[in-house]
C-alpha cells in the first residue's frame, strides 16, 4: 500500500500560496512518488484570513496555533513559511516531535539560530530541507550536470551573480517586517542574496573568504496604517527606522580558487525579480537569466573556432533534461511555481527514504555562515574568513 504523508503548513501568505500549490500538484505531475500527500492543516494567527486561505488553497483544516500543528500525531511533515523570527522555534519543536521539516529560506536570522536548528534535526534524526527552490529550475539543474561532467573544464574561474528587485526603491513604501532586523535578520542580504549564495555553493563549491559592503539607502519609512498588506499608508504617517540593508555587494573566493562577485538589491528600478549568473571555466562558460528561465546559454571552446559563440539551450526535452519528463512536450515552457513542485517531489521521496536531500539545514547553516561573514566584513571594512 502506498504511504500517505500529511502536511501541516505554518503560514499562508505569499510563500504559503506557492507551497500550497506545490503540495496540491506534486502527485499529479510526479505520480511515481512513493507517497501521496494530504493537505491536512494550514496555520496562521489571523483566524478569519487563515480560514479563507484554507478554503482557497484546499487544506482540510485551519489552525491558529502552530504548537497544535506540531503536536498533532496525524502530521508527518511541518512546512514553515512564516517570517524569519519564527523559523528556529517552530523547526526545533517540529524536529523534537519527530516531524520531517521543510523551512523557507533564509534558514534563520542568525548563525546561532541556524546552529541550534541543525543540532535539533540531527538529534531527532528527521529529514530536513531548506526551500531554495531555484536549485530545481531545470536549467540550473542542467548547469550543475554540465559542470560536474567537466564541460566547463576542470577549473572554474568566476561565479558572478546578481539578484535585483525594485520594490523598495520608492521611499514611501512602508516599514514592513522585512525591514526590521529583529524579525528579518537582514534585508536584501538574507532575503535574496541568500538565494544566489546558495546557487554559488551548489554550482561551484564552498566559499572561504569574503569582502563586502552593505547600504541602507532609505533610513526611515512610514509606518503601516494597520492594513493586512502592510503597504498602505496614511497622509502624515509616523516614520520608523529601517534596521536592515537595502543592498549588498561583495567579492570572495571559493575553496577551489574561483572568484565570486555577487550583488543583491531591492533598489533596481525596472527589475521585478531578476536573477542572473555567469560561470566561466577553462573550457567554457554558462549564463542564466531567471527572466528567461527555460533557457541556458553555453559557450564551449570545443566548438570549431569559426563557429564559437554562446549557444541557446531550451531546457525542456523530456528525454534528456532534469525534471522535464514530468511536465510538457519539448518547447512547452514551465514557470516559477513549477520549481516548488520539483523541490517538493524530491523532498517527499527523501521523507519516505528517511534520508535528507539538498539543500539540507546544513546547507542553510553554511549559507548563514557566508551571510554573517559578509555582514562582518561590511561592518569592519576588512576581508573575513567564512
Amino acid at each position: 500500500m502506498i504511504k500517505t504523508l500529511r502536511v501541516g503548513m505554518i503560514g499562508y501568505r505569499f510563500m504559503g500560496k506557492a507551497h500550497s500549490n506545490a503540495w496540491r500538484q506534486v502527485n499529479r505531475f510526479f505520480p511515481e512518488l512513493p507517497a501521496r500527500v494530504e493537505l491536512a492543516t494550514i496555520c496562521g494567527r489571523n483566524a478569519v484570513e487563515v480560514e479563507k486561505a484554507r478554503d482557497i488553497f484546499g487544506w482540510q483544516r485551519a489552525e491558529n496555533d502552530w504548537r497544535a500543528v506540531v503536536a498533532d500525531p496525524r502530521i508527518d511533515i511541518v512546512d514553515i513559511t512564516t517570517p524569519n523570527d519564527t523559523h528556529a522555534e517552530i523547526a526545533i519543536a517540529a524536529a523534537r516531535a519527530g516531524k520531517a521539516v521543510l523551512c523557507e529560506k533564509p534558514l534563520s536570522r542568525t548563525l546561532a539560530e541556524a546552529k541550534q536548528m541543525v543540532a535539533a534535526v540531527k538529534k531527532a534524526g528527521v529529514v530536513n530541507m531548506v526551500c531554495h527552490n531555484y536549485r530545481r529550475i531545470p536549467a540550473v539543474a542542467l548547469a550543475k550536470q554540465m559542470i560536474e561532467n567537466g564541460e566547463l573544464g576542470s577549473r572554474i574561474y568566476h561565479f558572478r551573480a546578481r539578484y535585483a528587485q525594485q520594490w523598495l526603491a520608492d521611499p514611501g513604501s512602508p516599514l514592513t517586517w522585512r525591514l526590521k532586523k529583529e524579525i528579518a535578520g537582514s534585508g536584501a542580504h538574507g532575503d535574496i542574496d541568500a538565494h544566489i549564495i546558495d546557487l554559488g555553493r551548489h554550482l561551484v563549491g564552498e566559499i572561504t573568504e569574503v569582502c563586502g559592503l552593505m547600504e541602507t539607502f532609505v533610513k526611515q519609512r512610514p509606518l503601516p496604517d494597520g492594513g493586512e498588506s502592510g503597504r498602505d499608508t496614511k497622509a502624515g504617517a509616523k516614520f520608523g527606522k529601517v534596521t536592515v540593508d537595502d543592498a549588498v555587494s561583495w567579492i570572495g573566493r571559493f575553496k577551489n580558487g574561483a572568484i565570486a562577485n555577487l550583488e543583491a538589491t531591492r533598489f533596481a528600478r525596472g527589475r521585478k525579480n531578476n536573477i542572473t549568473f555567469e560561470i566561466n571555466g577553462e573550457k567554457g562558460s554558462l549564463f542564466f537569466d531567471f527572466e528567461d528561465m527555460n533557457r541556458l546559454k553555453f559557450f564551449s571552446t570545443d566548438a570549431p573556432a569559426h563557429r564559437r559563440g554562446f549557444t541557446d539551450i531550451l531546457v525542456g526535452d523530456c528525454e534528456v533534461h532534469p525534471y522535464a519528463k514530468n511536465w510538457w512536450p519539448p518547447g512547452h515552457i514551465i514557470g516559477y511555481e513549477h520549481t516548488f513542485v520539483n523541490t517538493f517531489a524530491d523532498f517527499i521521496a527523501a521523507v519516505v527514504n528517511g534520508r535528507s536531500v539538498h539543500p539540507t539545514f546544513e546547507d542553510g547553516l553554511q549559507n548563514e555562515r557566508v551571510l554573517a561573514a559578509v555582514e562582518k566584513s561590511a561592518t569592519s571594512r576588512r576581508w573575513v574568513k567564512v
